[in-house]
């Protein structure tokens, strides 16, 4: 175990429980805004103070609400990326980063240090500019540089793209995965784009209203995300409440149809089918739809599909020459059992990662 995490905090109406752990991997704490996501990593840095609970990193107690064990955040030896870097302004780049060397150090050994950072960022020849003088990218980067000299125990990134156009975001995504795996220690990035949260991590820990629905491998979470809010923050778009029956078939009836479903799990009370997972033709779960409307994507057409003009519309995606050949009023489509997602409204005890 490297990171282990038990903590409440109410802040108002506002209420934080969450319960996790790390190894030294790289993880993703995915969620709407305001669902705790940040509040966890303050937790954690010692910027903010749970009222009950525990942290441990590796073995060294950071908080115990019961022992009255609370580490400064200086000591805590945590590194913590906030959305803008917060470079100092007043200063260059190198002595921004040279901030960071906390070790016992001439002042040469410092800028060494700096410098050799900064090469490995890509930041070389940046050395003299001031950070109003760098794109966003560059910033973060920077950023992240003065992080990184003072060797963290753990590394936290708390949505380090969002100010960023979607090139640099690609730009600083690759950086940030080098990094993170040359670390080989405990990262969270703090995260609303599950897109960006698939690509650097390995697990993802989603959240909502306070509490971590569900906890588990990237690719197993997709696969089953177990609550709406997990399938709807993977991607899902199509969610409706369903009746389970007990000939393993789930009735919608939102959309007017039933569909047979993989399990007869007892506790779903709906639906999730990712758009891709609608295919044209006959098949398991067949329909004819009347289309609804079409929309165009750069890539692609979403084409929504409606039972009736009583029932709510489903969208199926397909690539623009599949739906340019296809292309009609009334369209058939089948649904595979194992591409319905059966899911709860709310994340159950036992069911998930949480406690």
């Amino acid at each position: 175990m490297a990171l282990y995490v038990d903590i409440k905090k109410k802040l108002g109406s506002f209420r934080l429980d969450v319960q996790f752990e790390a190894g030294n991997e790289p993880i993703s704490l995915l969620g709407a805004s305001g669902c705790g996501k940040s509040m966890t990593l303050k937790c954690i840095a010692g910027i903010e103070t749970p009222d009950r609970g525990r942290i441990v990193l590796d073995d060294r107690v950071l908080f115990d609400s019961e022992k009255r064990i609370n580490i400064p955040p200086q000591e805590r030896r945590t590194g913590y990326l906030f959305q803008h870097g917060a470079l100092f302004p007043n200063m260059n780049v190198l002595k921004n980063v040279m901030c960071g060397v906390r070790r016992k150090c001439s002042g040469a050994e410092k800028e060494k240090i700096a410098r050799e950072m900064l090469d490995r960022m890509k930041l070389g020849g940046c050395e003299k500019l001031m950070p109003s003088m760098l794109s966003g990218g560059q910033q973060q980067r920077a950023a992240l540089a003065r992080i990184l000299v003072n060797e963290p125990e753990i590394l936290m990134l708390d949505e380090p793209f969002s100010a960023l156009d979607s090139h640099l975001r690609f730009e600083l995504e690759r950086v940030l995965s080098e990094v993170i795996r040359d670390l080989g220690k405990t990262a969270i990035l703090v995260s609303h784009n599950r897109d960006e949260a698939f690509r650097i991590t390995d697990k993802l820990a989603i959240m909502n209203n306070g509490r971590i629905d569900v906890y588990g491998g990237k690719k197993e979470v997709f696969a089953d995300p177990l609550t709406r809010n997990a399938a709807a923050m993977t991607g899902c778009k199509n969610i409706a409440d369903a009746v389970i029956t007990p000939d393993g078939r789930a009735r919608i009836d939102e959309w007017g149809i039933t569909l047979r479903i993989p399990n007869t799990n007892k506790h779903a009370d709906c639906v999730g089918v990712r758009m891709h997972d609608i295919h044209p033709g006959p098949g398991e779960n067949e329909y004819i739809f009347t289309v609804a409307d079409v929309v165009e994507n750069p890539f692609s057409y979403t084409v929504m599909l409606s039972a009736g003009r009583e029932y709510r519309a489903i969208g199926m995606e397909l690539e623009k020459p599949v739906w340019e050949k296809i292309r009609a009023d009334k369209v058939q489509v089948n649904i595979p059992p194992e591409a319905v997602l059966l899911l709860t409204k709310q994340a159950l005890k036992g069911y998930n990662g949480n406690k």
